[in-house]
């Protein structure tokens, strides 16, 4: 198995790069998607959560309310902490999970793990290789404005509570430019995937 780290600010194309990889062959890990997984109604996650914050963040159908718990863990670093202590371990456990299926069901498999705070954490060296999605700030920016409909106010916020360009950059072993056309950034897509990966199986 290949495994591939890759991560990138918000609205940066990490999306957009996963999916070119995904089209080349690769199997995708969404950690978002992984993320909601583990606090699923009936989880142990759940229940953590229900634990550590109180019957308020429980919706009348069982279900994790996100806007309440929101509220708590953003306005509080400690708070947040105490989330992340919960579903940090539960998301990298289920991810492992499924790269290790991935790997069972074909040993030469290339796993893509999307996950947008890989700066954040500490498992980069788990990863064969990590890919940065980078765009700058003002791109990424315009982009919440024009496509989510978010206030610049409010995209300058989602950009600055998430690690720095700099951080990113620093971990990354490939860098795909987007902040020029999805043409472009097509192209660096696919010729990573020709340098970095067919070339692996070249004699």
């Amino acid at each position: 198995m290949y495994l591939i780290g890759l991560t990138g600010g918000i609205a940066s194309g990490k999306s957009t790069v996963a999916a070119r990889l995904a089209e080349h062959g690769a199997v995708v890990v969404d950690a978002d998607v992984v993320a909601r997984e583990v606090v699923a109604p009936g989880t142990p996650g759940l229940a953590a959560i229900a634990e550590e914050f109180g019957p308020g963040v429980i919706t009348a159908d069982g279900a994790l309310d996100r806007p309440a718990l929101g509220a708590l863990v953003f306005a509080d670093a400690d708070k947040r902490l105490a989330l992340n202590a919960i579903t940090h371990p539960a998301v990298w456990r289920r991810s492992h999970e499924l790269f290790d299926a991935s790997a069972a069901a074909d040993p030469d498999a290339v796993v893509v793990y999307d996950v947008p705070l890989l700066a954040e954490g500490t498992r980069k060296d788990e990863f064969d290789t990590i890919v940065v999605v980078h765009a700058s700030a003002e791109t990424r920016i315009q982009r919440m404005i024009d496509l989510r409909g978010m206030t610049r106010d409010e995209a300058a916020h989602r950009i600055n509570s998430q690690a720095s360009d700099a951080e990113r950059l620093a971990i990354a072993d490939v860098v795909i430019d987007s902040d020029g056309t999805l043409a472009q950034t097509i192209d660096q897509v696919d010729a990573f995937w020709r340098d970095h990966v067919e070339s692996r199986a070249t004699p």
